[in-house]
């Protein structure tokens, strides 16, 4: 996770909530502690009631309203957060989430980009680079364009970007997708955005000044 959100920025504040006093987290202390994680003790204090998220919560607010973060990463599969992930996207946050694939989706939609952590997993004897994870992992053509909702948004954002020559800038259309849609292109097993167009196939591309990426849907005459 800490790989995959050093690509949009530094990760300053690094929190783990829990009781690491139980058995069930036995052995999570040693793990964080090299990724510089601090691990946030909570007590159960009630039997049925989740401390843990309300103090992550509570945590979250306070670091909101330090005004020093640019963007919150949370990573869990409770859809019991979604009301913080709207009100931190109410206050201009971009919200990272990660989960597994059983995350609700309401959980999911609400983040800003949600990627499923069955997609960053590597064995640990795996020698694999994080390219030849993804390669694995790597929808085809075919599997790409029978995904109705991802062909969908895809040329939804690409006619709202466009231009008056009918192209569109592939970082307008990004944009777009970020701004109206949890979406990444690991989920789908590429790293970036132009990976995953130029595998769809499903637009027409013309490069402009040797490194902008202009796209139209192939569609189009």
């Amino acid at each position: 996770m800490l790989d995959e959100l050093s690509k949009y920025g530094k990760v300053n504040v690094r929190h783990a909530y829990g009781n690491w006093k139980s058995e069930q987290l036995k052995g999570w202390e040693e793990q964080l502690h090299p990724l510089a994680i601090k691990p946030i003790q909570q007590f159960a204090y009630t039997t049925g009631k989740n401390a843990t998220d309300a103090a992550m919560i509570i945590d979250a607010m306070d670091i909101l309203y330090a005004g020093n973060v640019d963007a919150f990463a949370l990573m869990t599969s409770d859809s019991d957060f979604t009301p913080l992930v709207m009100r931190l996207l109410a206050e201009g946050k971009l919200v990272y989430g990660f989960g597994a694939k059983k995350t609700p989706q309401p959980f999911v939609k609400a983040c800003s980009q949600f990627i499923y952590t069955e997609n960053l997993e590597k064995d640990e004897e795996d020698d694999d680079t994080e390219a030849d994870l993804l390669a694995k992992r790597k929808l085809p053509r075919a599997k790409l364009r029978n995904d109705a909702g991802l062909v969908r948004l895809l040329r939804n954002a690409v006619a709202q970007s466009a231009e008056e020559d009918g192209w569109s800038n592939l970082s307008r259309v990004g944009q777009y997708i970020s701004n109206n849609a949890s979406f990444s292109p690991v989920n789908y097993g590429y790293k970036k955005l132009s990976d995953l167009i130029r595998a769809s196939d499903l637009f027409a591309i013309e490069m402009r000044n040797g490194t902008l990426m202009y796209i139209r849907d192939a569609r189009a005459k």
